[in-house]
């Protein structure tokens, strides 16, 4: 059962953002990027602990249309296909806490596997 219900979510295409409000009065602004890297998809965090697939080159990725998912998550399909990914409430605000987290070990993982991102 999802902690954390969403009150808003809105999608920025423009500015490539998914915005989300949740009922504890979080709010935060998601790069598509971002999501698209840490998708909850098998696609990209393979079947087990170890077998996550570094995803290169999704700078400027963005979100063609979200679909919600019963009452608990959305299933966001992305410009470049991929669209097996479905992000629980609580996923989706875990993402949000840990952005800043995420984001560095993202990066640190680009440049380990010698990547370098867009500007």
């Amino acid at each position: 059962m999802n902690k954390h219900i969403p009150t808003e979510i809105t999608l920025h295409k423009n500015r490539r953002i998914l915005e989300i409000a949740f009922d504890d009065g979080q709010r935060f602004e998601l790069p598509c990027e971002y999501l698209r890297v840490y998708s909850p998809s098998a696609e990209v965090q393979g079947h087990g602990p170890g077998q996550e697939v570094l995803q290169v080159g999704k700078e400027d990725v963005n979100i063609e249309r979200i679909e919600q998912v019963g009452t608990y998550a959305i299933a966001p399909s992305f410009d470049d296909g991929h669209e097996s990914g479905i992000y629980a409430w609580d996923t989706l605000y875990d993402l949000g806490v840990n952005y800043e987290k995420n984001w560095q070990n993202y990066l640190d993982r680009l440049k380990a596997a010698g990547h370098e991102r867009k500007a």
